[in-house]
């Protein structure tokens, strides 16, 4: 398993610190990010990017609570604060553990152990079959596999993705990040065009300025990608 991308946010520089340090010094986790304020933290956490956020509650400005609704759900939640008065309410907003200020590491060690445990059954429930034939993805509560040949192209949201299919009256969505899906998908076959799209070289019909159509969807390919793209269907 990957290790676990932190980030710790409280205004207490001293208890900033302490996690940061319980973090530094925990096999399998990085310290991606600490920061005395939930505004400070609010660009970095939009991006997706961490596993796991050490979030205080009683914060200047945006508390942790609030800030805690923005947190994308493919980041877990762990509250820590000096006030029990808000267990409830945070597992609400899916919050996976709560600690009470002063920490304790084997506290620290419990809440990351569940994190683990989350991130690891994630893991199992997405991937690639033994022959490569088939991808499954977890959507909503259940389990769809899917052909991958079947896949004509995949669009990216803010925290999910949407895989377009044949045999599928809907795209699935599911959670999962665009350079994840990417890496279990074959090279030889699905190409990135733009940061939001990665497509079935296959399925393409056509291509114009900017533009490739597939089935009916007409798909934007940003310069990046515009020459290897080209390469790639001109067989060079």
């Amino acid at each position: 398993m990957d290790a676990i991308r932190c980030c710790v946010i409280d205004d207490e520089p001293l208890a900033l610190k302490l996690i940061s340090s319980y973090v530094g010094r925990t096999a399998g986790l990085e310290l991606a990010g600490a920061y005395l304020s939930a505004e400070e933290a609010s660009e970095a956490i939009g991006g997706g990017d961490f596993d796991a956020v050490f979030l205080d509650i009683q914060m200047p400005g945006v508390s942790g609570m609030e800030f805690a609704k923005t947190v994308p759900p493919s980041t877990r939640i762990i509250f820590v604060t000096a006030y029990s008065d808000y267990a409830v309410e945070g597992f609400r907003v899916n919050a996976i553990d709560y600690l009470l200020k002063p920490v304790s590491y084997d506290e620290f060690v419990g809440a990351v152990n569940r994190v683990r445990q989350w991130k690891k059954g994630l893991d199992a429930l997405s991937g690639r079959d033994s022959q490569g034939d088939y991808l499954t993805v977890k959507s909503e509560y259940r389990l769809v596999r899917l052909r991958i040949s079947d896949i004509v192209y995949v669009e990216c949201l803010k925290d999910y993705i949407k895989i377009y299919s044949d045999g599928q009256p809907r795209p699935v969505l599911t959670l999962m990040s665009m350079k994840t899906l990417e890496s279990m998908l074959p090279g030889r076959t699905f190409m990135r065009v733009h940061r939001s799209y990665i497509v079935n070289v296959d399925r393409i019909t056509s291509v114009s300025r900017g533009r490739v159509t597939l089935a009916d969807a007409d798909i934007p390919v940003s310069d990046t990608y515009r020459q290897t793209l080209l390469d790639l269907l001109s067989g060079e």
